[in-house]
């Protein structure tokens, strides 16, 4: 079954809580805290594999989890770090979240992208001691992991795609140039998922075919097949337009698929186009020239139009040489856009020193990624955990601006929103 967008729950594995212990042994005259750190969780890791063609392996599977980290333990033992999941897709594979932002885009075989990080494991309370805190009796919780509603979507990487209505000849022209076997049928929506197919043009050059199920006149508000094929042609260079010569209209044929394509959330219509005229071995060459003359006054300046056969192979020829020269002229255009890209500037981001208090109420606000992370490792309930995270606020300089804002004592301090935790201050 061709399975080309999911949807998924993405849980990294959570980090392993410290332990707090001291060391007792029998005939060992010193003992001391000797309580070791948990154990990191796993990565969620998706890896691009040309062996895989479809998404149909996780259809059903809604939620994806990596193993979570182990618990330290006394002797200082390290927690077993988790172990990550690796999901493999198609190459092409593209991973949003439900705010629309690409986590992911894999498009080279072999390809891998971590997509949900596991949290670090808590520190235990060996990790505390100093000369003049020999025996803490603090240790960390582990950090959750990473956890993301997302959608995979399959976009095909082809070199070209073949559009046109239905029963066009779509996937004739694909079975006669390429080595796909897509169905080929006398009626209409034959072909029910895109085919793939791969073209040797010459010794030296080969093209990537997609062949894109037929588009009906509505087809972006849902009639027919609908567009949801249409995200194959995201990646491609070039479009092949295929028209059937004995259609009633050829004017509207043309015009149909240009306003489905340029109704798609991506306008597909601005591509570079090769305009073919299909089934022509039965017309004379009068007809032709006027059925060509009459799609040249549509397309826009500079597409090439041609008249094909992919029955007895008039004009194929020709058109896979018109593409191959098209796709090289595109790719070049693209690769020099590129290059004139500034490179962006790498460097700390705001949100990451940024450090918000505001009074709320009969409590004190306080937001900030760096003091965050720290209460989500604090133990709350635990005095030794909660005053640690005390004494990490007065180093950030937290409750020195809370006594400028006039906190006073029996208030609460709640750190983050949603809220990581709180102190009675």
């Amino acid at each position: 079954m061709f399975v080309d967008t999911v949807s998924v729950r993405l849980v990294a594995g959570d980090g392993g809580d410290g332990a707090v212990s001291f060391r007792h042994e029998k005939f060992v005259d010193k003992g001391g805290p000797d309580g070791g750190d948990g154990g990191d969780g796993g990565d969620i890791v998706v890896k691009a594999s040309r062996n895989q063609n479809t998404l149909a392996a996780l259809r059903y599977k809604k939620l994806l989890s990596a193993e979570h980290g182990g618990p330290g333990t006394k002797r200082r033992r390290h927690g077993k770090n988790g172990q990550d999941l690796e999901v493999k897709v198609p190459v092409g594979t593209v991973i949003t979240r439900q705010d629309g932002a690409v986590v992911a885009d894999l498009t080279e075989d072999g390809q891998e992208e971590v997509i949900a990080s596991g949290g670090k494991g808590g520190f235990g309370n060996a990790h505390f001691v100093s000369s003049r805190r020999q025996a803490p009796r603090v240790a960390e919780k582990g950090e959750k992991g990473q956890e993301i509603e997302a959608t995979l979507e399959l976009k095909m990487i082809a070199d070209a795609g073949i559009v046109g209505l239905p029963n066009a000849g779509k996937s004739t022209f694909l079975s006669v140039v390429s080595n796909a076997k897509p169905a080929i049928a006398n009626y209409p929506f034959t072909t029910l998922v895109p085919n793939l197919g791969v073209v040797d043009i010459d010794s030296q050059s080969g093209l990537l075919l997609a062949d894109i199920p037929g588009l009906i006149e509505g087809a972006h508000a849902g009639k027919g097949l609908g567009d949801e094929f249409l995200r194959h042609v995201e990646r491609t260079s070039v479009l092949v337009h295929l028209v059937d010569a004995y259609n009633e209209d050829l004017p509207r044929a043309y015009k149909t698929i240009i306003s489905e394509l340029a109704a798609y959330k991506v306008d597909l219509s601005r591509r570079p186009q090769i305009v073919a005229l299909t089934k022509t071995e039965g017309l004379d060459k009068q007809i032709k020239a006027e059925l060509i003359a009459d799609l040249k006054k549509l397309v826009p300046r500079g597409t090439v139009v041609r008249a094909i056969s992919s029955v007895s192979g008039e004009g194929v020829q020709e058109l896979l040489h018109d593409l191959l020269k098209t796709v090289d002229k595109t790719r070049k255009a693209t690769a020099k856009k590129k290059t004139k890209q500034k490179l962006p500037v790498i460097g700390l981001k705001q949100q990451d020193r940024a450090l918000a208090i505001e009074e709320q109420g009969d409590n004190f606000l306080v937001t900030g990624s760096k003091i965050e992370s720290f209460a989500r490792r604090t133990k709350f309930g635990d005095e030794f955990g909660e005053q640690r995270l005390r004494d990490i606020m007065a180093k950030m300089g937290i409750t020195r601006e809370l006594h400028k804002k006039g906190i006073k004592v029996g208030q609460k301090i709640v750190i983050g929103q949603p809220p990581v935790g709180e102190l009675d201050y």
